[in-house]
């Protein structure tokens, strides 16, 4: 069973499984719920902890003797294995579905890692533990999840913002959790009535915001403009190479394209996201954009990347900031602007 970070005390509350599986790329969520786990684990009796990493140097009789060594006096234990980001080789997951074999009621299996590959989901090993325990999904709430999340995190507090304080939160504080953490535990100092305002907010917190390209673009294909700028003025500010957002941009582009060509051959688009391997969380925003952008939009805008770059590498006194803000406009809504072009001079 899958469930969110955010949901897993509750499901502890109710009941400890044997197998946990905590992957994702968050890490204040990856270590709460690590956390969570190891104290639920030892409420309920399980003193013993044991870690390993499944990397070219575990020692697998180790942990397989983790597992059998039973008596009336043992203890019961908790035996984390964490997954490196690289992955595992075959042999380590043929180890791991064999070792799903050897766990009982005096055990508490703990596999962690980051985030998880479509390749690792359907994996033997992964597919075996999942079956048999708790998947706790660790990732990065959205910004369509995040107000949500920031609201739960600051009931439990004892903090109600408004609206426009729930907003700015979300805003300020969007793939930083960590800063978002430290924020909600200082209003809660500062505030003990735990009422939140815009005014509060600005007073007390800084901006703790971090974006990466993939946020960009991710904007650009949902066809939210003034998000995109929002995002691109951090970028700027933030000294990201531009290159980084072309090069970017290239490629969605250049796959929306062969999306556009093959949608027509194609009578289920379901069919052809599975060949070009896009997520199901994204699916929605590659729609959007394919159902907003024509064939001629696409050419142009790939165009004129290509003048951009070759702009970018040659005159240094224009920074292309200006031209990489227009195009992301014409990219969410095509009809806002005129045609884009770049100065040959």
């Amino acid at each position: 069973m899958r469930i969110f970070a955010d949901k897993l005390a509750d499901n502890l509350s109710r009941n400890l499984s044997g197998i946990y599986l905590v992957f994702g790329n968050e890490p204040l969520l990856l270590l709460e719920s690590r956390d969570q786990i190891f104290a639920a684990a030892t409420k309920a009796g399980f003193d013993e902890k044991h870690q390993f990493v499944v990397d070219s140097s575990i020692n697998w009789n180790e942990v397989y003797d983790c597992c059998q060594a039973m008596s009336l006096f043992s203890s019961k234990k908790v035996i984390e294995l964490e997954i490196p980001e690289s992955g595992i080789n075959a042999g380590a997951s043929k180890e791991l579905v064999a070792l799903s074999e050897y766990l009982n009621e005096d055990i508490i299996l703990l596999l962690t890692g980051s985030k998880l590959t479509k390749q690792q989901e359907n994996a033997k090993w992964f597919k075996t533990f999942n079956q048999k325990g708790i998947w706790v999904s660790c990732l990065t709430p959205d910004i369509q999840r995040l107000p949500g999340f920031i609201q739960s995190r600051c009931f439990k507090l004892g903090l109600k913002p408004d609206p426009e304080a729930l907003q700015m939160l979300a805003q300020w504080h969007e793939g930083n959790l960590l800063a978002l953490s430290q924020g909600l535990e200082k209003l809660a100092l500062l505030y003990p009535d735990g009422v939140l305002t815009l005014v509060r907010i600005e007073e007390s917190l800084s901006r703790h915001n971090h974006f990466t390209p993939f946020h960009w673009m991710d904007a650009v294909l949902a066809g939210k403009p003034n998000r995109a700028l929002r995002i691109l003025r951090q970028l700027e500010a933030e000294g990201v190479e531009l290159i980084i957002l072309l090069r970017t941009l290239q490629k969605e582009i250049q796959l929306l394209l062969q999306l556009k060509q093959e949608s027509q051959k194609l009578a289920n688009p379901g069919m052809l996201f599975d060949k070009y391997r896009i997520w199901q969380s994204k699916r929605s925003l590659y729609n959007a954009a394919l159902n907003r952008l024509s064939y001629k939009n696409l050419t142009d805008s790939y165009k004129l990347l290509t003048k951009l770059e070759i702009q970018t590498k040659t005159q240094y006194e224009n920074s292309g900031w200006l031209d990489i803000n227009r195009l992301s406009i014409e990219l969410c809504s095509p009809d806002s602007l005129l045609p884009l072009t770049v100065d040959k001079g």
